[in-house]
């Protein structure tokens, strides 16, 4: 249990950040580093995007592309970490891009990462949701001997039942969910070892592969030059363990919030590579040589082809799945969306930011989000290629929001105070590698999947994450009436009662532009 001290603490440097406590202290370091690894899900996840890996590279993305990402992930895990330590807060992006960045943009680079913050976490429910959704269908496609197929509609049905069981769990009380991050630790780590363990077991020794086989074979189906084909498969590992922000959202839920947030993410994601490793690599021993007939497996989930599991695992996937992720991304957004409306930015804020008197949790805030990421998923009845697009904008949206505050950290003067957890000398070539990585990443993952260009396959994220800064930016600049976040969006804004003095001196500053006094005063 979290101390009192700690609980004090914590609230106490809430306040310096300028909020007051909303939110009850549930989640202990052990539950926050639970909701980090729950939302990994190391087997579940490489399932979901098992395709996109299988397809550009074979055995040597699934193994030496995974260590790739996951070395430069971590990197960036340790750039984002240094900023929770710094300011533990529920806005976490947008608010360290507001306080770190020059007087001159901070209230407009602050109004892109929040909004670029938000749908990326909307999209990271979607593809979620849709991932569970086609698990569930492979799972009932071969219980029925394959004589079920699923069409669009009732996929996109099933996802919606998803998407609806999520809000309803992320609506509970967050000491529900603390307290069972100790059985969803060991019941993802169960699930590991079973995989490792089990697979070369029950494997026919026709279907093992050689060492050469497993570590050197490079197979490209899709088209693109090999050298671009490993850099796509990427998608795999950074869909899998990058969200390592959904602890950042739930900062002011978490006791000893400075120190439990990045340790967290630390050992999830350093966790989550090793472990993800060992679990691809049971799996590329394992598969066969045959990508193409894995790939075209009649569920449309080619990870239980793959494998040659027993049904007992094949069947148990989704629901650890499930278990696992389903609530946790939507519990980040939801945080995410709630305290962007705590700052006015967006509309009907005064509606969002509200916290229910049962359950202790921005109901509101659960609801807009699940109802964006319906909207998101209506995009799966253009056709495959643009399903990967919710996979692929969620990486995307995720890196625009990452870079903006680390680069702002790193380029412009400010008051950046390092909390328990830094790096020293090391944080700016960290940070400066972390960036250059995700501009080469964002590029990346806004082709098309395929050379072969046509309405089918291109790929969508670039026009999604394009209209959704679009709108954010005529939301900031609309010149009727005042409408415009230009007119009246200061940025993270205090409402802690001690500091009227604060608000008030904040207004007056901000008229004379002297923000560089206000920052410091903060």
């Amino acid at each position: 249990m979290a101390t009192t001290q700690s609980h004090n603490s914590d609230d106490a440097r809430l306040a310096e950040l300028g909020y007051k406590q909303e939110f009850k202290r549930h989640f202990t370091l052990w539950e926050t580093f639970g909701i980090s690894f729950s939302m990994v899900s190391v087997v579940p996840s490489i399932a979901s995007v098992f395709f996109i890996v299988l397809s550009n590279g074979g055995p040597v993305s699934m193994i030496w592309g995974w260590l790739t990402a996951g070395f430069f992930t971590t990197l960036v895990c340790i750039a984002v970490s240094e900023l929770a330590s710094a300011a533990p807060t529920a806005g976490g992006l947008y608010y360290w891009t507001h306080r770190y960045a020059s007087p001159q943009c901070r209230k407009l680079l602050s109004w892109i990462v929040g909004y670029s913050n938000t749908i990326y976490l909307m999209a990271g429910v979607a593809s979620v949701a849709w991932s569970i959704t086609l698990q569930i269908a492979a799972c009932v496609t071969v219980a029925s001997n394959f004589s079920w197929a699923p069409t669009t509609a009732q996929l996109f049905g099933i996802s919606t039942a998803v998407l609806v069981a999520q809000a309803l769990v992320a609506c509970f009380s967050t000491r529900i969910m603390a307290r069972l991050q100790s059985l969803v630790i060991a019941v993802n780590f169960a699930l590991i070892l079973v995989v490792i363990i089990s697979l070369p077991a029950a494997t026919p020794k026709e279907f093992k592969n050689d060492t050469r086989y497993a570590l050197g074979e490079f197979e490209n189906i899709n088209g693109w030059p090999d050298g671009f084909a490993f850099c796509l498969s990427f998608l795999a590992p950074l869909w899998s363990i990058g969200a390592f922000d959904v602890t950042v959202h739930i900062s002011e839920e978490a006791s000893n919030a400075n120190f439990a947030v990045p340790w967290a993410n630390m050992m999830s994601t350093s966790l989550a590579v090793i472990t993800g490793v060992a679990v691809n690599i049971a799996v590329v021993f394992c598969m066969g040589d045959d990508l193409l007939s894995i790939l075209s497996d009649p569920t449309g989930q080619p990870f239980a082809t793959a494998s040659c599991c027993p049904a007992s695992i094949s069947f148990t996937t989704p629901y650890m799945k499930i278990l696992y992720r389903c609530c946790i991304i939507t519990l980040a957004a939801s945080r995410q969306t709630f305290a962007f409306a705590r700052d006015g930015a967006l509309p009907f804020s005064f509606w969002i930011y509200r916290i229910n008197k049962f359950s202790g949790t921005p109901v509101n805030a659960v609801w807009v989000v699940t109802g964006v990421a319906f909207i998101l998923t209506l995009l799966v009845f253009a056709g495959p290629t643009a399903t990967t697009t919710i996979f692929s904008l969620t990486i995307v949206a995720q890196y625009l929001s990452y870079i903006i505050p680390i680069f702002c950290r790193l380029a412009f003067k400010n008051d950046f105070t390092p909390g328990p957890f830094y790096t020293g000398r090391l944080s700016a070539p960290i940070s400066i590698i972390s960036l250059v990585w995700m501009v080469f990443m964002m590029i990346v993952f806004m082709c098309p999947a395929t050379p072969m260009l046509s309405s089918v396959s291109m790929n969508y994220t670039s026009a999604c994450l394009g209209a959704w800064v679009l709108l954010a930016l005529v939301g900031y600049y609309f010149p009727f009436n005042g409408l415009g976040g230009v007119y009246w969006f200061k940025g993270p804004v205090p409402n802690i009662d001690t500091e009227r003095e604060f608000t008030s001196s904040a207004e007056s500053m901000e008229k004379s532009g002297d923000s560089d006094n206000l920052e410091k005063k903060a």
